[in-house]
C-alpha cells in the first residue's frame, strides 16, 4: 500500500467549535511533512475545506460536533441523534488508522478525544500495530489546575497516558506553566513529557505587511488596530465594547481598524455588527485563511487569549491586548497572566472590559508598542523544530514494516 521508504502520520483534531485546534495541527503538519512523509489529518472542523492543504498533507472530515453545556455534545449539522453522531466519528476514525497504518498518531488535546472516541483506536494500535508511536499533544494551559486533575481522575486518564501513549508533547514551556506539577502528573509518566515550547507561524515580510495595508486602505503614517475574537462564537462582548468606543467617541480617533468577527458567530449578530463597522468606517470580515499576515500587518492586535493567535501574535511581534474569556474554563485567563508576567503582552479581565478602558489601552499600547516588540524578540518559539527533532528520532527507531490485521 505505501512504499517502506514512507513515513506515515495520522492527526487527530480535536475540533467542535471554533479554529484552534484545526490551525494547530495545520501548522504541526506543514512543518512535519516532506517527500517521503504523509499526513492525514483526522478532523470535524466544519471549515478545514477553506485552508489551502500543501502537497503531502490531506484530511478526512468527520461528522462535526457541537457542545451544548457541560459535558453535552450535538451534531453540528446532520440531523441525528449524539449518539449515532459519536459512533460515526469513532468507526471512521479506527477504519482510517487501519487503512493508513501510521507510523506516528498524534492525538490533540483530549487524551481519548471527544467522549472517548479515539480510545478504540488507540487500543487497537497498542494491540495489532505495536510498531507505531502515539502521542498526546496538549496546549500550554488546559484550564484551572483542579478541574484537569478532577476530569482526568473520574475519566482514568492518568492509566491511559501510561499504557497507551509513548510520549506527551506540551505546546509550552516548564517556567511559564507546568503541567507535571499542575495537573499532578505522577512520576511513571512525567518522563514521558517533553516540553517543545510555543508553536510558531509563518513569519510574513515587509512586502507582504506593505500590500495587506494597501488593500486595506491603510497608509504609512496609519496606525492600523485589528480586533479578531477567533471562531466569533464568544466574541461578541469585545466587538460591541470595540464599537461602542466608536459610537461614545464620535471625534476622529487616531487609527484606522479592520474586524474579524470568525466564521461561528450567528449570521444575525454578524450582520448587526457590520452595520455598526459600515458607519464607523470599519471594515468587518466573517473569515480570513490567512491571520497572521493581517497581524504582522497590524500595529495593535485587540483579541482574545486563545493559543493559536497568540502564538501567531508572538511570531509576527505585533502587541496585543487581550480580552481572556473566562468561561466556560479559564485557560485562556491564566495564559494572559503568565503572558503579562513576562512583558508580552496586555490585558483586560472579562468582567472589566469598557469603551473608555479600551480606548486607553490601546492608545497607551500604541505609544509603547516598542516595549513589547523588544520582549517578543527575545521569546523563542521552538515548537515545530523540537517536534521535528522528536519525529527524525521516531523515524531512526523505526521498526520493519509489519502489516496489521484489520481485526
Amino acid at each position: 500500500m505505501f512504499s517502506s521508504s514512507d513515513y506515515n502520520i495520522l492527526m487527530y483534531s480535536h475540533d467542535t467549535y471554533g479554529l484552534g485546534h484545526i490551525r494547530r495541527t495545520m501548522a504541526i503538519a506543514n512543518h512535519l511533512r516532506g517527500p517521503k512523509t504523509n499526513i492525514l489529518i483526522l478532523t470535524g472542523s466544519p471549515i478545514a475545506g477553506r485552508f489551502s492543504f500543501p502537497e503531502h498533507v490531506d484530511f478526512v472530515r468527520i461528522p462535526g460536533m457541537i457542545k451544548k453545556k457541560n459535558n453535552e455534545y450535538c451534531s453540528l449539522s446532520i440531523r441525528i441523534d449524539a449518539k449515532h453522531a459519536l459512533k460515526i466519528r469513532t468507526d471512521i476514525i479506527k477504519a482510517t488508522a487501519k487503512t493508513f497504518q501510521p507510523d506516528l498518531f498524534i492525538v490533540d488535546k483530549e487524551p481519548l478525544g471527544l467522549k472517548r472516541e479515539v480510545l478504540p483506536t488507540l487500543k487497537w494500535l497498542k494491540k495489532s500495530l505495536p510498531a507505531t508511536t502515539t502521542v498526546l499533544g496538549l496546549r500550554d494551559i488546559l484550564d484551572e489546575a483542579r478541574i484537569i486533575r478532577k476530569d482526568w481522575q473520574k475519566k482514568g486518564v492518568y492509566r491511559y497516558l501510561e499504557n497507551l501513549y509513548d510520549e506527551i508533547w506540551v505546546y509550552g514551556e516548564q517556567k511559564i506553566y507546568n503541567p507535571i506539577e499542575q495537573y499532578q502528573i505522577p512520576p511513571q509518566i512525567d518522563g514521558k513529557v517533553v516540553f517543545t515550547g510555543y508553536i510558531s507561524r509563518k513569519k510574513t515580510d515587509a512586502a507582504n505587511r506593505a500590500k495587506i495595508r494597501k488593500q486595506f486602505r491603510i497608509f504609512d503614517d496609519d496606525t492600523f488596530i485589528l480586533v479578531t475574537t477567533g471562531g466569533g462564537g464568544d466574541g461578541s462582548e469585545i466587538l460591541e465594547n470595540f464599537l461602542s468606543l466608536h459610537d461614545e467617541y464620535p471625534e476622529p480617533l487616531p487609527f484606522k481598524s479592520v474586524i474579524i468577527t470568525g466564521p461561528f458567530m450567528p449570521r444575525q449578530k454578524r450582520e448587526e455588527f457590520r452595520i455598526r463597522a459600515d458607519r464607523c468606517g470599519i471594515k468587518l470580515l466573517p473569515f480570513h485563511p490567512r491571520l497572521e499576515e493581517l497581524i504582522n500587518a497590524a500595529d495593535l492586535v485587540v483579541t482574545m487569549g486563545g493559543y493559536n493567535t497568540l502564538c501567531e501574535i508572538l511570531t509576527q511581534r505585533t502587541p496585543a491586548l487581550v480580552v481572556p474569556r473566562e468561561s466556560p474554563r479559564l485557560e485562556q485567563l491564566i495564559r494572559a497572566e503568565c503572558l503579562h508576567a513576562r512583558g508580552l503582552i496586555e490585558y483586560i479581565p472579562w468582567s472589566e472590559i469598557s469603551p473608555g478602558l479600551l480606548r486607553e489601552k490601546i492608545i497607551s499600547m500604541v505609544s509603547q508598542s516598542s516595549k513589547y516588540k523588544n520582549a517578543m524578540e527575545n521569546f523563542s518559539l521552538s515548537g515545530l523544530e523540537t517536534m521535528r527533532q522528536r519525529v527524525e528520532v521516531f523515524k531512526g527507531n523505526k521498526k520493519p514494516d509489519s502489516i496489521a490485521t484489520t481485526s
